[in-house]
This record gives C-alpha cells, sequence and structure tokens, in this order.
C-alpha cells in the first residue's frame, strides 16, 4: 500500500512539475537560440534607452538589449506568464513582479539580466544581455 501512495505522489509531483514548465515550442524558439549563438555586430539592435521586457515561461522576451551609455535607462518588466523578476547586478536593478526602475551606465560593455524569482525547471534559461554602447 505505501508503495503505491508513494508512486502517485511521485506521478502527481512529476504531472504538476511539467504542467508548470509548458509553453509552445515554435520556431520562433529555435531561431532565437540560434540567433543568441551568433554574436556578431549585425545581431546587435540600435541602441534605445527604454527597455521593456516581457517576462513569460521561461523567456525575458528578447536575448538583447542595447542602451547608450552615459543615458538614464528605464527598464519595465511586464510579467505575460508566470510570476517573474529581473537582477542587473552592476547597476543595483531589482524589480520583482511587475514594475520599473531606472540608472544611469557609465561604462560600455556586457551586462547579464536574470531571473531573480525562482520559477521552475526553465529558471535558468531566463537570461539576457544588457549592452552598453
Amino acid at each position: 500500500m505505501n508503495k503505491r501512495l508513494l508512486m502517485a505522489l511521485l506521478f502527481s509531483l512529476i504531472l504538476v512539475l511539467t504542467a508548470c514548465g509548458g509553453g509552445d515550442t515554435d520556431s520562433k524558439e529555435d531561431d532565437a537560440s540560434t540567433d543568441s549563438s551568433q554574436s556578431t555586430e549585425a545581431n546587435i539592435p540600435d541602441a534605445n534607452n527604454e527597455v521593456n521586457l516581457v517576462a513569460t515561461n521561461f523567456s525575458l522576451g528578447q536575448d538583447v538589449y542595447t542602451v547608450k551609455a552615459g543615458e538614464e535607462v528605464k527598464v519595465t518588466l511586464t510579467n505575460e506568464e508566470g510570476h517573474h523578476g529581473i537582477s542587473i547586478d552592476e547597476f543595483d536593478v531589482e524589480i520583482q513582479g511587475d514594475g520599473e526602475a531606472t540608472f544611469t551606465p557609465t561604462e560600455p560593455g556586457e551586462y547579464k539580466i536574470y531571473c531573480n524569482i525562482m520559477c521552475g525547471t526553465g529558471h535558468d534559461e531566463m537570461v539576457a544581455t544588457l549592452i552598453v554602447q
């Protein structure tokens, strides 16, 4: 009897975890993963000092966001699917849930944007790059 209960609980846990990480897997994700592996200047979008992140399970919208050094940057996070937050450690940016933050980057470079709320099995994939030009 205990084996049956244990198996039922294990199966239920697997079912719940699978449902939490589900989503559409279409060619857009395949294209995005291909683009992120190519780090050429042609793939870097024009700088815009408004960064609008739309979080879903398990994506921050784009792989790369570009801003200009020396100008104030406004970061907005909208949770479209799931509950997420973001951090950019070098600029002391931390948003949990929907929200916004501002900062002024002074040093050009590449900085990591990552989800700061444990959100499931795809949590580690919720990473984007902020390029400061």
